[in-house]
């Protein structure tokens, strides 16, 4: 379940209203990063936090939408923290940890310096929610399935509500009720749990045993299909319909959605294409931002003229250049006039700007694991 990683980026997007309609804009890969990076949640309307793996571990980073920098909350060598989410009422965030023997119990971590302790003993819990700093509710591992359960804090008591159901499990937007997705039928459903009376009702069929939904608003339902968001108004409109269908090249299989508490930004995951990570290191030149740029490469790249001669080796000999050339260059942009993905090469045909003079060069970029491992440049 969460020892499965792929290599995988969390993207935030601006939600406007156009007219009467919404529309997403702005996409931006917050993560940015080689590996597994995914289950973002809103911390609060400026925050996000989301899993990140460096160092062959996965913790827990922050990043700060305004000023667009990220931090680490955690650094554990002998775990892995998954699917943090705010604690309500708190300065904390509860995550999964899975430990390196194999334990996997939920913890409370300060978002200040990364201190943790142990919050459900016993419970190898997959994903969570709090209904309040006292109550949460979770997708327990069992055998070869989830259960619902809701843990009261304050008591120590655990009920188990309902077999079989997914990861998926949100607080309705102006409710007291939280949905999650049941398995018990051929046909998935979302459903909604009173967490205090236990009551559980239906909403929804999921369409195609989709996996990941999020509430958009609390008569809006938006679930992840391929590069396709799909949306259902449950109390009015029975069918599901697209909402948006991210054109973005690169980007494939939507998982994880996660919206803010102000309704501004939309987060999501998606495995990340080579052209995607060779679009990522596009988007960082134009901006003249050196770590962005320098974290599409891996550490070995290879920087060739065509067609093989050897010009550098190496981050630091790429960092040592390419700072210098951004620092001097205040009008610096380049614009694709063609691009051909083959496999996980890379052909840019491109048309630059620099210091006042314009020319044109071809870029072969060549990606493995998810980092521009070799480029070749045709001038």
């Amino acid at each position: 379940m969460l020892l499965a990683q792929t290599n995988t980026e969390v993207y935030l997007f601006d939600i406007k209203k156009v007219d009467g309609k919404t529309e997403i804009v702005n996409p931006r890969n917050i993560s940015n990063n080689e590996g597994y990076d995914n289950q973002p949640s809103f911390y609060d309307e400026n925050t996000i936090l989301f899993s990140s793996t460096r160092n062959g571990q996965t913790d827990i980073a922050k990043y700060d939408i305004k000023s667009g920098k990220r931090v680490w909350v955690t650094d554990t060598p002998q775990g892995s923290e998954y699917s943090p989410i705010k604690i309500p009422g708190k300065n904390s965030a509860s995550s999964i940890r899975v430990d390196t023997t194999g334990l996997q119990l939920l913890y409370e971590y300060s978002v200040w310096d990364g201190t943790y302790t142990e919050l459900l003993k016993d419970l190898k819990v997959g994903y969570h929610v709090w209904y309040d700093k006292n109550t949460v509710v979770s997708s327990v591992l069992v055998d070869d399935r989830m259960d619902l359960v809701i843990s009261n804090l304050a008591d120590g008591t655990h009920r188990t509500v309902q077999g079989n159901v997914g990861r998926s499990l949100h607080r309705i937007p102006d409710s007291n009720r939280m949905s999650f997705i049941s398995k018990e039928n051929e046909e998935w459903e979302i459903r909604s749990l009173n967490p205090i009376s236990g009551e559980i009702k239906k909403i929804a069929t999921i369409f195609e045993n989709i996996d990941d939904i999020c509430w958009l608003a609390k008569d809006a339902i938006i679930a992840a299909n391929n590069k396709i968001l799909m949306q259902i108004n449950p109390e009015t409109k029975k069918e599901w319909g697209r909402f948006l269908r991210l054109e973005r090249k690169g980007i494939n299989n939507i998982s994880r959605i996660a919206v803010s508490p102000n309704g501004r930004y939309l987060s999501l995951v998606v495995e990340q294409a080579p052209a995607g990570v060779v679009q990522n290191q596009l988007d960082a030149y134009n901006a003249r931002d050196i770590e962005a740029f320098l974290n599409t490469y891996s550490d070995d790249i290879q920087v060739f003229n065509f067609p093989n001669e050897l010009n550098y080796t190496g981050k630091d000999k790429m960092r040592e250049n390419y700072t210098t050339f951004f620092d001097a260059t205040p009008d610096l942009n380049c614009e694709i006039k063609n691009r051909i993905v083959i496999g996980n090469k890379v052909i840019d045909k491109e048309r630059v700007t620099a210091n006042g003079s314009t020319f044109s060069a071809v870029a072969i970029y060549e990606v493995e694991n998810g980092k521009i491992a070799k480029v070749t440049f045709i001038r």
